[in-house]
């Protein structure tokens, strides 16, 4: 856990455009996509994580609190806040994410993440959920700005891909 975070540059705002399962390899992959842009960025998961995240999206409450929940409910009870989370790197192919938590006392503090795992926590908080510029450079998100049906051309990319290609980003 890291104290006052020092920012670059501001990372950019994303919404959940959905969750999909990779055709291959039957992988859960979370899309997030840039709002006023036709720019997703797949982030492939693990499938309890799809699974908490997917709850959390149909609004469907579950009779006991899943782990999403507890630690909420532990943030919440310390007096302190969720004030967003970020995708901020991407090494070796691998997500990497914060979430950055307001404690009782003022600090803003940064606890490293699975990106699965912070936007899971983010939609319990209604908290935002950002991904630095350079993630997206470096993944190669998909740009759709020429107004063909996105989720046509999401799912040819996904089947165009090679077992490599697939196992090019890490859970």
């Amino acid at each position: 856990m890291n104290e006052e975070p020092a920012t670059p540059a501001a990372p950019l705002d994303v919404e959940i455009r959905g969750l999909i399962l990779d055709p291959v390899s039957n992988t859960p992959i979370v899309i997030l996509k840039k709002p006023d842009e036709n720019l997703f960025l797949p982030i492939w998961i693990g499938v309890f994580e799809a699974n908490a995240i997917a709850l959390q999206l149909e609004g469907v409450s579950t009779p006991r609190p899943m782990t999403h929940d507890l630690l909420r409910a532990v943030i919440a009870t310390l007096g302190a806040r969720v004030e967003g989370v970020t995708v901020h790197s991407l090494v070796e192919s691998t997500f990497h994410a914060r979430i950055l938590v307001r404690a009782q006392d003022g600090r803003l503090c940064e606890i490293d993440a699975r990106p699965s795992d912070a936007i899971a926590l983010a939609l319990r908080c209604q908290a935002p959920i950002r991904v630095a510029a350079a993630v997206f450079r470096e993944a190669h998100a998909l740009d759709f700005r020429d107004g063909e049906d996105q989720e046509a051309r999401l799912r040819d990319w996904l089947e165009s891909l090679t077992p490599e290609q697939l196992g090019k980003y890490k859970m």
